[in-house]
Parts: structure tokens; C-alpha cells; sequence
């Protein structure tokens, strides 16, 4: 498992636990998209959010290169 996806299924763990100790009747749906980003980006490796930002314009990382 790569450093990346395991930041993915860290940060969507991280929402949850806010989401459960605030009680899951009272948050607002939109809160779990986020969540479900994150747990989707750290089973395939396809994120999202990075896809979104590259179509507006921003620029990515190469395939090849290091952080």
C-alpha cells in the first residue's frame, strides 16, 4: 500500500470518528461525500478530487515523478 492511499483511508477514518461522535442523525449528508472520496481513492487509487482540480486548470504531478 502506498503513502497516498494510506493518507486516504486516514483522513476518511478521521471524518468518520467526527461524524460518529457528533451522532449520525444529526450531521448533514454532504458531510459523507467527502468520506466516500477518500475511501474510493484509497481502494483504486483514482482520486477524485485530484481529477477535478487538473480539469479546472491546476496543474498535476507527473507520472514518473517523486514528491
Amino acid at each position: 500500500m502506498s503513502a497516498m492511499r494510506m493518507l486516504f483511508f486516514t483522513m476518511a477514518g478521521l471524518i468518520m470518528l467526527g461524524i460518529w461522535l457528533t451522532g449520525f442523525n444529526v450531521v448533514h449528508w454532504v458531510l459523507y461525500l467527502p468520506v466516500a472520496a477518500l475511501v474510493f481513492a484509497g481502494v483504486t487509487g483514482i482520486c477524485p478530487g485530484y481529477m477535478l482540480f487538473r480539469k479546472f486548470g491546476f496543474k498535476g504531478q507527473d507520472a514518473g515523478s517523486k514528491i
